[in-house]
């Protein structure tokens, strides 16, 4: 039997549950929620990228022009996050995204 993790979006007070083998972002639109933009729901677009500020999840593949280095971090695609326990999730701002950009090792950074 698959686990059901509770997930949460900071900026907005948004919540439901996720599956552990299905994405946060497609589990958001199954239940009709709207807190995280949406793109090509497939690690590639880098428009679902969010912060992980609690909680423990697996990471799909995911384009690393938009996630460098992310994951140690908690900067994930959403759409490839996979919840291991209850989660706790805010959008990522930009300064989000320079910084996992700013400690990316040279040669890992996508390019």
């Amino acid at each position: 039997m698959t686990s059901h993790h509770r997930i949460e979006i900071e900026n907005c007070g948004t919540h439901f549950r996720c599956p552990e083998n299905e994405g946060v972002l497609q589990a958001m639109e199954r239940q009709g929620r709207r807190a995280i933009p949406v793109g090509c729901r497939n690690g590639g677009c880098g428009l679902c990228l969010v912060l992980v500020t609690a909680g423990d999840f697996k990471a799909g593949p995911m384009s690393r022009r938009h996630v460098p280095c992310g994951e140690p971090a908690g900067l994930a695609l959403a759409c490839r996050v996979y919840p291991q326990t209850d989660l706790r999730v805010r959008l990522a701002t930009d300064e989000d995204r320079q910084w996992s950009k700013q400690q990316c090792p040279a040669g890992r950074d996508g390019r």
